[in-house]
């Protein structure tokens, strides 16, 4: 089934963080809490993380997804991880899915970028939707009423060869310090007066659930 769907947050905005700021997940996880915190009150928040295991680039989404699944966050509903990948071919029936099982979702959209050169690292929480498979030229749904961006490499020519060759330390670094931030602001809503923790180990376990599903190409 389609949903003719609107996604909006109000005021537009847009703010970057640079993965190689050692000190950048705490800012990040300050501007996702502030954006959330108000309508994680009301609405349930839905983290869809876009991309696939099959190119590197493309993996910051489902790397993503998966820290975050690793450490049960409370206040999200994760979809898109390396063992069940939100990609081209299903993100039609996940947008469905989410529609069908939550009465009136926020949705927060993960996926990776190519941009300029200077923006490589660049990590971007912004209002709206993403456009996914744009960089390839792919069309796909617009998802999201808010989107995180990960830009992974340089676009403008060769897309799906420059993506295959991105390097996975950095789509590593930038999948943790997003999963961090992300863990962090879920840390303050349910227990605003608790410490931050540190994120689990990074070595990447399927869940039980995941392992007693097919996974989805």
């Amino acid at each position: 089934m389609s949903y003719n769907r609107s996604f909006s947050t109000g005021e537009p905005f847009s703010h970057q963080f640079h993965v190689d700021d050692a000190a950048m997940e705490e800012p990040l996880a300050g501007r996702f809490f502030e954006k959330i915190h108000f309508i994680s009150l009301h609405r349930e928040i839905v983290i869809v993380c876009i991309g696939t295991d099959r190119s590197t680039g493309d993996a910051y989404g489902p790397l993503t997804g998966t820290m975050l699944s690793e450490n049960n966050p409370g206040s999200f509903f994760v979809y898109g991880t390396l063992q069940q990948p939100v990609h081209a071919l299903n993100l039609q029936a996940t947008l469905d899915d989410v529609f069908d099982n939550y009465r009136h979702p926020f949705l927060i959209a993960i996926d990776a970028s190519m941009g300029k050169s200077y923006n490589v690292g660049k990590i971007t929480l912004a209002s709206g939707p993403v456009r996914p498979g744009s960089a390839v030229k792919k069309t796909l749904p617009d998802i999201g009423n808010m989107h995180m961006t990960g830009t992974v490499n340089v676009g403008g020519m060769m897309e799906y060869y420059v993506l295959q060759n991105t390097r996975l330390n950095l789509v590593m670094k930038m999948a943790e310090r997003t999963s961090n931030a992300i863990l962090r602001a879920d840390r303050r809503l349910n227990h605003p007066t608790s410490p931050t923790p540190t994120r689990r180990s990074h070595i990447i376990r399927p869940s039980a659930h995941e392992m007693s599903a097919p996974a989805k190409e």
